[in-house]
């Protein structure tokens, strides 16, 4: 990457950068984007800035994010993630979301070898904050890392979620604001990891009414 291929930040973009890489840099500082594994993108009008290939989200800058249009087009910058499909089937699906975070973290990962919950959720209501702050978590097919299929699948889903877990790769968080998919990557990391220290079967959920009490009251979906 050279000083050219960087972007030229607009004034309405600053804010939402900084809160971007802000976000990014504590991620990873949790250990939830190992290596250069994870992306991070957001929504500023007909744009989104999303992390360039080969970044690490611990140390992104903003000469490391590329300025794309709503179809993937490259306006300026470097080239972006491959996983950019990710992000912009989010924002091509629902208008009102600001930011897509993409990661690798080990919990979520293993979650997304097991089979799901359900058609719509990957994970079961497992507590009242992973309902309140993510939602149901619907699990995508497998597919090679980067194509065009991971995109297809969350814009071919006809019911709401905000999260999504794919298969055998790991979570993708997306939010109205930087700080709410912040907190969406990391509740759904948490959620993952006490499942997996749950036995098999034998253990309790929030019923489905109670699921959608909290989803109601706090502006999530659940809905078995």
């Amino acid at each position: 990457m050279t000083d050219r291929d960087a972007i030229a930040l607009r004034e309405e973009e600053r804010e939402a950068v900084a809160e971007l890489l802000e976000a990014a840099h504590h991620l990873a500082g949790l250990g939830l984007s190992p290596g250069s594994s994870g992306n991070v993108s957001v929504r500023t009008g007909d744009h989104v800035l999303v992390s360039a290939t080969g970044t690490q989200m611990g140390s992104l800058a903003p000469e490391g994010l590329s300025r794309l249009d709503l179809h993937g087009n490259l306006v300026d910058g470097p080239r972006p993630t491959k996983e950019a499909p990710l992000h912009l089937a989010f924002y091509r699906r629902s208008p009102e979301l600001r930011c897509v975070i993409h990661l690798h973290s080990p919990a979520a990962v293993a979650a997304s070898c097991l089979p799901p919950y359900s058609e719509r959720s990957a994970l079961p209501p497992i507590t009242p904050y992973f309902v309140m702050r993510v939602g149901q978590t619907p699990l995508l097919p497998y597919a090679v890392p980067g194509s065009v299929e991971h995109g297809d699948s969350i814009e071919g889903l006809t019911f709401a979620f905000r999260a999504a877990l794919l298969q055998n790769h790991g979570a993708v968080c997306a939010g109205t604001t930087v700080a709410a998919a912040r907190e969406a990557a990391i509740e759904l990391e948490a959620a993952a990891e006490v499942l997996l220290k749950l036995p098999t079967a034998g253990y309790h959920t929030l019923s489905e009414e109670q699921a959608h009490a909290v989803a109601a009251a706090h502006g999530s979906h659940w809905d078995r």
